[in-house]
């Protein structure tokens, strides 16, 4: 009945792996072509800074973990 539990189980972390390496993968694939222009590059690099550091003081505001 259980005779290929444990071998099941450990295939899991692997799977997880895969879904999330082909996710950004897909993700940041169309972005690639983008890159090569210093323009919007700069633009990009601008969006993900502000949209991490947006995503940073919203977090510390609704937690409490310091005065703003």
């Amino acid at each position: 009945m259980f005779d290929g539990f444990w071998d099941n189980v450990f295939r899991y972390p692997r799977y997880l792996i895969t879904i999330v390496l082909g996710l950004f993968i897909n993700t940041f694939a169309p972005l690639v072509p983008l890159l090569k222009r210093p323009v919007t590059l700069i633009a990009i690099l601008g969006l993900f800074v502000s949209s991490l550091v947006f995503l940073t003081l919203t977090l510390r505001a609704m937690l409490g973990l310091s005065t703003i």
